[in-house]
């Protein structure tokens, strides 16, 4: 994330007020809860501030659009139960009070958070402190969102929670790998020290609309470049296998996860345990596009894993969790997504786009 000056983030909260008042959203229902979603606008935190709003609580989104945009949640309207706030996470914050934060702030794409490697050790780690010292404060209950990344190229196959990874600690990953590792430890430390209720979800790669067109991940690349017309880019022999997660289940397992009781007091994988090799995803997407892309090869970025796939069993035990929409559902709905985005005048929004999709 970029940093914004201090004295803008005055001019902001100024702006904002930041009053949240608890409202009655149905005659005897409890209220909504105040939450904060930091990294709100990107394409994960976008889909979880809807879904937060929609079962009735009140929403701020911290975000300093470096890879998140407005326009993923415009759709949602002008509307006294959610605040937006630019803001960069790895600078202090105080926000007044909330029931519960989600810390879903970071680059998540190895190109964007590659891009400036110390800001992104920043934002994992800072950005972490910043968040648990409001946690601390206001005794709200904080989720961190992690990454398979913390297991980096693993040893061990499916990948379950006990793992301590195979991470190398100087490469060009490093700054997201190791620091979303950081990030972890800092969790777990402020709950044993100062009793802070904490949730940590190690996310697998998840995929939908709202994905930047050009944030590098293998999905979005595969689809656009499949729409395009272009050949398809497999770094590696394509051997190396992937596990696909829809975004409509990875937010509900996040909120299965804020809402566990305190008993949850380890990391817990959320992604699709379904497993396919990066060049059956690419024959895939290419039949689904109905396209004449080739294939092509190139060698493997440094580091890149050989095998990624989740052990969910403490999911499915401790949250009652597991995926429900298939790859290919979901990649007609994805693949719909990026066929209208790219075909539409300039002008036209993205999250009109996404908002008519989903809308279907």
């Amino acid at each position: 994330m970029s940093s914004g000056s201090p004295s803008h983030f005055r001019q902001q909260r100024r702006h904002a007020s930041f009053s949240f008042s608890s409202r009655d959203f149905s005659t005897g229902a409890p209220k909504g809860k105040r939450i904060l979603v930091t990294g709100g606008a990107g394409f994960l935190g976008s889909h979880l501030v809807e879904r937060l709003l929609g079962t009735g609580h009140s929403v701020l989104c911290l975000d300093n659009f470096s890879t998140g945009t407005h326009h993923n949640l415009r759709h949602l309207g002008e509307r006294n139960d959610l605040t937006i706030v630019d803001h960069d996470v790895a600078l202090p914050f105080d926000l007044g009070s909330f029931d519960e934060i989600y810390n879903l702030a970071c680059p998540a794409s190895p190109p964007h958070y590659q891009a400036d490697p110390i800001q992104t050790t920043k934002t994992c780690v800072l950005g972490a402190m910043n968040v648990l010292e409001v946690a601390r404060k206001y005794n709200a209950r904080v989720l961190q969102a992690s990454t398979s990344e913390i297991y980096g190229d693993p040893n061990v196959h499916p990948q379950r929670e006990t793992y301590w990874g195979n991470v190398n600690p100087i490469g060009p990953r490093a700054c997201y790998d190791e620091g979303k590792r950081c990030a972890e430890t800092l969790f777990f430390d402020y709950a044993r020290t100062y009793d802070v209720s904490v949730r940590v979800a190690r996310i697998f790669n998840t995929y939908g609309p709202r994905m930047r067109p050009d944030d590098g991940r293998v999905v979005s690349n595969f689809i656009v470049q499949a729409l395009r017309g272009e050949d398809i880019t497999v770094y590696g022999s394509g051997e190396q296998t992937r596990s696909f997660c829809y975004v409509s289940d990875l937010v509900d397992g996040l909120i299965r996860l804020m809402d566990s009781p305190d008993s949850v007091d380890a990391p817990v994988n959320l992604g699709n345990p379904g497993e396919f090799t990066v060049g059956n995803l690419a024959t895939m997407v290419i039949n689904m596009v109905g396209s004449r892309s080739s294939i092509v090869y190139r060698p493997l970025p440094i580091d890149d894993p050989r095998q990624r796939r989740p052990d969910i069993s403490q999911a499915k035990t401790r949250l009652d969790w597991h995926p429900k929409v298939s790859l290919q559902d979901g990649l007609a709905k994805t693949i719909d997504y990026f066929d209208l985005l790219l075909s539409a005048p300039a002008p036209r929004a993205t999250h009109e786009l996404a908002h008519e999709m989903e809308a279907r």
